[in-house]
């Protein structure tokens, strides 16, 4: 998905912030602040903020899991399906 982020200055936003996050409510499209021409953040909607922070969540776990198979630490189903086997019994 390419689109062209709405991009305004860090005076509008100050200014006109009730506006701002109308918008992005309404849009879910990202506004890019700027300062002396310069972005130095983005306004999202919170809904897209958690979506982003749910997706970065899981590509650490991903990344997390993928390093400990390279490196051998890992169990088998079977490992893992009598350990908790044993577990429900000793209950």
């Amino acid at each position: 998905m390419h689109f062209e982020p709405d991009v305004r200055p860090v005076t509008q936003m100050k200014t006109r912030a009730a506006e701002l996050l109308k918008r992005v409510a309404e849009t879910r499209r990202p506004i890019v602040i700027t300062q002396n021409g310069k972005p130095r953040g983005v306004l999202l909607d919170f809904a897209t903020y958690q979506e982003i922070r749910q997706s970065t969540l899981l590509l650490k776990l991903l990344a997390q899991g993928e390093l400990d198979a390279r490196s051998g630490r890992f169990s088998t189903q079977e490992e893992v399906f009598a350990a908790a086997r044993g577990r429900v019994r000793r209950t």
